[in-house]
């Protein structure tokens, strides 16, 4: 159980969240400060005080003013024309860490809606309650407002769910759970739908699989760089200090420790001088990615706890002001780093793949073929991934350099950090696919050089990758053994996180325990 408070909530939660279905809770603290932001928005109304989404209309329309009767109306009004999502709706685990996430700000008393609402939000993450909300439609300012407007739908009885397993309409889904839709009330509407939830809910769920991408390249790489016998003086930890990137001396580090032990493993000089830079450079490169991931932490653990709707009711309801928190810069730049860093991961596999294909760069049989001529091999494998790696360029663009003015020119500036997040899924996406042609080729390889000639690290991963894709003998349909590798490397499988540095000595070593 994971209690919110609006305040402290981390990226462990959230994976326990949405890819273990961990419930959550609500801190009595954060209920305190709901009721108490919520009496401020009601003696709002009683006083007839005019403020922007309470009592008068919204964008181009702040300057209209609501009669008291309709401020209740004006909501459901809001929720209903503002749902206007289009294309292929997030994957499920989106719509969930989209309902824990705007939970999550609201519990922090600055949005001034009802504590039956935020009640609501809780129940629905607890029950597995899941908005189907359209990916496509948000300019990522003034919010993300067509994909949090369906997820509001919910609430009150419309729009569509998941349920257990099955797409549905929300309405029978509350008709045989017996649950009432909400009326929504001054204000809540605009404090459902103005924020960057869906950014930082595809950005979460970007982030957590592009770590665990990250990590998996360095096996991956590893295996590589034995089964094309590499130079491990590259990888001296004096290199790496003498620049003095804490993410590339990790990198170094890790690679080091995958490949302690190896007989297959060179020393400088003994084959070759050098080598080519996809194998000399793999700290260089994969600790320039690790650090765009970590830049991207970093601002999803602020956004995930922050307050983005407006009006916000601060300082203790003294102030009720129109700002522009809801403006997703922040984490449109973050994407886009993170697309260009999981991209870059990608491109360097991809030459990683070449060279053990390619029989001009190494002195393995021709495209890792059992039969070369008669049997193409890996030969088009290549060609798949390069072709991946191509489109994550066309994707890396960055969405967050693009804007476009909006509702009659009153939002005249935007993010489309929404555009950013999705491609950044997309090229994960990719990135697992080229990881999974790296791993099939280089385990093919491997065995041409002997598999108890690799490191102990390396051998392990071996076996647990040949569960799921067997040896190539002969040519067969290699886009099924692809796709299954690329699922099983987004899982937890294979213990991805077993490398520990001993500080014992200065020495590194491989946990399996």
């Amino acid at each position: 159980m994971v209690e919110l408070n609006g305040w402290d909530l981390n990226l462990d939660e959230m994976k326990k969240i949405c890819f273990e279905q961990e419930s959550v809770t609500i801190a009595a603290e954060s209920l305190d400060r709901v009721r108490e932001s919520r009496k401020v928005v009601e003696d709002i109304v009683l006083r007839g005080d005019q403020v922007y989404g309470i009592n008068t209309g919204f964008g181009k329309f702040s300057d209209v003013a609501i009669a008291d009767g309709d401020v209740d109306l004006l909501q459901l009004h809001l929720i209903r024309s503002h749902a206007c999502g289009i294309g292929d709706p997030f994957p499920e685990k989106v719509g969930r860490a989209m309902v824990v996430l705007r939970l999550n700000a609201l519990l922090k008393g600055y949005s001034g809606v009802r504590e039956v609402l935020v009640q609501r939000l809780a129940e629905l993450v607890n029950r597995g309650i899941h908005p189907v909300v359209p990916s496509q439609g948000s300019l990522g300012a003034s919010g993300d407002l067509a994909p949090l407007s369906h997820l509001a739908l919910v609430l009150i009885g419309e729009g569509e769910v998941y349920y257990k397993g099955k797409r549905e309409k929300t309405e029978n889904v509350y008709h045989r759970l017996q649950m009432k839709p909400l009326q929504l009330k001054a204000k809540e509407g605009l404090a459902l739908i103005n924020g960057t939830q869906a950014m930082t809910a595809m950005g979460v769920i970007n982030y957590l699989e592009a770590e665990q991408l990250a990590q998996e390249s360095h096996w991956i790489a590893s295996m590589s760089l034995e089964a094309l016998e590499g130079i491990i003086d590259a990888f001296h930890p004096a290199i790496h200090a003498a620049r003095g990137y804490p993410e590339q001396i990790e990198s170094a580090d890790t690679i080091r420790s995958i490949t302690q032990g190896s007989k297959l493993i060179t020393h400088q000089g003994e084959k070759r001088v050098q080598d080519a830079y996809s194998l000399r450079c793999i700290p260089q490169v994969h600790g320039a990615s690790m650090q765009s991931l970590n830049y991207v932490k970093e601002k999803l653990l602020i956004e995930m706890n922050a307050a983005t709707d407006n009006p916000l009711i601060l300082e203790n309801g003294s102030v009720v002001v129109s700002g522009g928190n809801f403006h997703g810069q922040p984490i449109a730049l973050a994407m886009d780093f993170l697309k260009i860093g999981v991209a870059e991961l990608a491109n360097i596999s991809e030459r990683r793949i070449e060279r053990l294909v390619n029989p001009q760069l190494n002195d393995l049989p021709a495209f890792l073929s059992p039969n070369p001529g008669l049997q193409s091999g890996a030969m088009i494998m290549q060609y798949s991934a390069a072709s991946l790696v191509s489109e994550n360029k066309t994707l890396a663009h960055p969405a967050s350099v693009d804007s476009i003015p909006s509702s009659a020119n009153q939002e005249d500036h935007v993010s489309m950090g929404t555009i950013g997040a999705r491609h950044a899924s997309q090229i994960i996406a990719n990135a697992y696919r080229v990881l999974a042609v790296e791993l099939i080729c280089s385990m093919q390889a491997l065995e041409y050089r002997g598999v108890e000639k690799a490191a102990a690290a390396t051998q392990k991963l071996f076996s647990s990758a040949r569960t799921v894709v067997p040896s190539i003998t002969e040519d067969r349909i290699f886009s099924e053994d692809i796709e299954r590798l690329a699922e099983w490397l987004k899982g937890d499988h294979f213990a991805w996180k077993e490398i520990k540095k001993s500080i014992e000595g200065g020495t590194y070593y491989v946990d399996h325990a």
